[in-house]
């Protein structure tokens, strides 16, 4: 790394040039006859001798300088050291502001993500409350080929307590709704039949098929499938029949069709 002075501020001449000044000072004092030739050794004593007081103090100021040379290179020195320990600083506190701002951007980001987590999970349950608010055809793209209160001597009451849905044999049967199987197995005239009292109180009754998958007391969602259709008990051919309840009890019917047409489903 490169470093720069201030303007207006200026060393003083490197050790080396101020002693080739000095160099340059005692052979200028040599030559206009303040210190004697240095050729004879003999007159260089005596010179010495002679001329002490002078040399004295020549030493001395020499000696002086060197001194303040040293004491302005160590506050060069010094001064180098402190600007190198002021932009160390700067680039410390530059680098714990950036990582200060990373982690500020990490928790920003993390707080973003679990906001998102949040929602899609409120979403998720909104969406499962409604799946399971549903309610759906108890097979599949099926119509009613024989209505509510059909009259006729197939039936002991003398009309239909339900509708019958198209269904081929071992079509699937699913609940309508959500709820709780309260009957499973044989059903007399109905053949294998479930019962379900679904969450809003009714009861479905699903009848003639020709096996059950599901047990009493067993919680049910909306298109969970209960059974496959088929032709058992007093039927006349493969097909299911559905009923619509206030009670658990036979003869508490109501219109299937109204029912399911009350609770969204297009029949």
């Amino acid at each position: 790394m490169a470093f720069t002075r201030a303007a207006g501020k200026h060393r003083a001449p490197s050790r080396l040039s101020r002693k080739s000044a000095h160099a340059a000072g005692v052979a200028a004092l040599a030559t206009s006859g303040v210190i004697g030739t240095l050729a004879s050794p003999a007159f260089a004593a005596e010179a010495d001798r002679t001329a002490a007081p002078e040399d004295a103090g020549l030493t001395t100021a020499i000696a002086d300088y060197e001194l303040a040379d040293e004491v302005a290179d160590q506050a060069s020195a010094q001064e180098l050291a402190a600007e190198v320990a002021e932009r160390q600083a700067e680039a410390e506190m530059a680098a714990k502001r950036n990582a200060e701002a990373r982690a500020e951007a990490a928790r920003k980001a993390e707080a973003r993500a679990e906001a998102a987590r949040e929602a899609q999970e409120r979403a998720d349950r909104e969406a499962e409350r409604k799946r399971l608010n549903s309610f759906t055809l108890p097979v599949a793209g099926s119509y009613v080929s024989t209505a509510y209160q059909s009259g006729g001597a197939l039936w002991s009451s003398g009309s239909h307590s339900g509708v019958d849905f198209h269904a081929a044999y071992g079509s699937t049967v699913v609940s309508v709704g959500l709820g709780t199987v309260v009957e499973a197995g044989w059903g007399g005239a109905y053949g294998n039949n479930v019962v379900i009292r679904m969450n809003d109180g009714t009861y479905t009754q699903y009848g003639h098929l020709a096996s059950v998958s599901v047990s009493v007391g067993q919680s049910v969602a909306p298109g969970q499938q209960i059974g496959v259709s088929g032709s058992t008990g007093n039927s006349t051919g493969p097909h299911l029949h559905f009923e619509a309840r206030t009670s658990a009890e036979y003869g508490s019917d109501i219109d299937p069709v109204s029912y399911l047409r009350a609770r969204g489903v297009n029949v």
